[in-house]
Order: C-alpha cells, then sequence, then structure tokens
C-alpha cells in the first residue's frame, strides 16, 4: 500500500472515495467516502480486493476509528438502469464530495464534477484514503447482499453477492430475476419476474428496497 499521495497533499483535508458493486447483476452500488485523521499513519496493507471477509470486518472497523470523518451513500439497481452504472457510481461520489467537503478528494479513475479532486488509475492500491473508501463500500454492499438473501435464499445472493457467476446465472434462468436485479444488463433484461417469491411484490418499490439498505447500514454501524 503506498502513501504517495497522502504524502503529496499532507498539507490538505484528504478524502478517498471509492466503490463496490458495479459489476453484479443484482444489488445495488455503494460509494464511501473517508477522511482520515492521519492519512500518512499506515495500517492498511492490501487493498479491499486482496482482504478476506473477517479482515475486511476487522478493517471496516479500524477505519471507522481511524476516520475524521466519513459518508455512505448507496445507490439502487433502479438508479443504475436509469443513470448507467457508470453515472450511478459517480453521482455517488459527487454527493460524498461535496458532503463531506474536502480540500482534495482521490478517487480510482472517477472524475467528479470538481476541480479539487484527482482521479488515480487502480486507485485503491495508491492511496490508503481511497483504499479505506473501498473497504467500507465494499463490507456495507457485502451485508446488504447478505440481508437480500434472507428473502430470496433460492439466488444464494450471500455466496456470490449478485456478481454474474456460474451458479447466479443458473438460478436466474431456472427462476427468473427479484426486484433487486439490475433490468438494463444484457445478460438479465429478457428474463421474467420471479413471482413465485411473495417478497418480490414488496420490494417491486423502491422506496422498500432503500428501507432495507437503511437498515443494514444502522445495523452495521451501531454493531461496528
Amino acid at each position: 500500500m503506498s502513501l504517495i499521495f497522502e504524502e503529496k497533499y499532507k498539507n490538505l483535508k484528504i478524502c478517498g472515495i471509492d466503490e463496490a458493486g458495479r459489476g453484479p447483476l443484482a444489488g445495488p452500488v455503494v460509494v464511501a467516502g473517508v477522511i482520515l485523521k492521519n492519512p500518512l499513519k499506515l495500517f492498511l496493507k492490501k487493498d479491499s480486493k486482496g482482504l478476506s471477509f473477517k479482515k475486511r470486518l476487522i478493517f471496516f472497523k479500524e477505519i471507522l476509528k481511524e476516520s475524521e470523518n466519513f459518508h455512505i451513500e448507496i445507490l439502487d439497481n433502479e438508479d443504475i438502469d436509469k443513470l448507467n452504472i457508470y453515472q450511478a457510481t459517480l453521482k455517488g461520489a459527487n454527493k460524498i464530495h461535496k458532503k463531506l467537503n474536502p480540500q482534495i478528494s482521490l478517487t480510482d479513475a472517477l472524475k467528479l464534477k470538481t476541480d479539487n479532486h484527482i482521479s488515480i488509475i487502480k486507485g485503491d492500491i495508491k492511496s490508503q484514503s481511497i483504499a479505506a473508501a473501498s473497504i467500507l463500500a465494499k463490507v456495507t454492499r457485502d451485508f446488504i447482499m447478505i440481508f437480500i438473501d434472507k428473502f430470496f435464499p433460492e439466488y444464494h445472493f450471500k455466496k456470490h453477492k449478485g456478481y454474474p457467476t456460474k451458479l447466479h446465472k443458473e438460478v436466474i434462468n431456472k427462476n427468473g430475476i427479484t426486484p433487486f436485479h439490475r433490468k438494463s444488463f444484457s445478460d438479465i433484461k429478457n428474463l421474467p419476474l420471479n413471482t413465485k417469491n411473495f417478497h418480490t411484490f414488496y420490494f417491486l418499490k423502491k422506496e422498500n428496497r432503500e428501507k432495507l439498505y437503511k437498515r443494514v447500514l444502522k445495523l452495521l454501524l451501531k454493531v461496528y
């Protein structure tokens, strides 16, 4: 893990911003931003992709302890279908930058609508601030998918978190899609809705899906 950008902007209040969930067929995209109390204090050795689920949980707690401020935005699959996945992610990142109001934001290849930000290719391995945001986003999204699994156990969201695995594709071809699936994605746009699971009808409303997201995030922050 590098601190080169933290060192370069050490006299400024730095916000790292990253996302989780751009590739899945189902579920929201989660964007997180974090301002570390001491950006030059190295405590992360790997980005979120190189950590196990248990390790990410440990670092989630550590990041919250080491943060001066943070914010998490959760963009529903309906937002993704309307805007496209990149624009939905960008919307979340811009809201975080505006809310946390840092002197500079570091993003992982996202170009914000502001001059005081740096877009870094593979930023989650080049900046600890971005890596910290990546872990907050990843843990939050994983927990959301685990909760969705409780309502739709036949889809095994707990295992694949909505990503296009062989298992996931087999299940949606067999059962159809849920209200959490991204209908604009080519793999599923022509598949029928699963009306056999009675939870489908409740979660057809975006507001009910968003209630679930908020509930999970509130519980996660309470526990950690």
